[in-house]
């Protein structure tokens, strides 16, 4: 596993596609703040319920300029059942092989289970948040939310 990205470094750049099948690359994110969500699997309680909070709160993170990408292990087909059944709006990337979260130095929970990390990326391209919380998800949510709007203050969510 490389280092673990940290708040103040540069996000790596990567290409990675999403449920969709559409292409995201980092630097095409440039410009905008990104909220990147790991979390360990589809459709069990903690993620649905994270996933859900994202998908509740993804207006307020439209008005703040941010894009958000969630991000597990689990097939597209996986995904796309997942964002369907809970309307989710943003992008969900199969990492099946744990590039991503190798890429970023994602740990993992107990040695053995994916770790759930936000990650917070300003315009530039610098990691300006990093959350990790196994079980209040929701507080990825508001962290994610709060280091965004404190950085724009004219800004903020209604």
């Amino acid at each position: 596993m490389s280092s673990p990205i940290g708040v103040g470094d540069t996000l790596p750049d990567f290409v990675v596609t999403d449920h969709r099948g559409q292409t995201l690359r980092s630097a095409d994110l440039r410009g905008k703040w990104l909220v990147l969500f790991f979390y360990p699997k589809d459709n069990t309680p903690a993620c649905t319920a994270q996933a859900c909070s994202m998908r509740d709160q993804y207006e307020d993170f439209l008005r703040l300029n941010a894009t958000v990408i969630g991000v597990s292990a689990d097939s597209d087909q996986s995904h796309e059942s997942f964002a369907s059944r809970h309307r989710l709006p943003f992008p969900i990337v199969s990492d099946k092989g744990g590039q991503l979260r190798k890429l970023l130095g994602v740990p993992k929970k107990w040695f053995v289970l994916p770790g759930r990390v936000t990650y917070v990326v300003d315009p530039t391209g610098v990691v300006r948040g990093m959350f990790t919380a196994w079980i209040n998800v929701q507080q990825h949510i508001k962290n994610a939310m709060q280091t965004i709007a404190d950085a724009q203050p004219d800004a903020q969510p209604k």
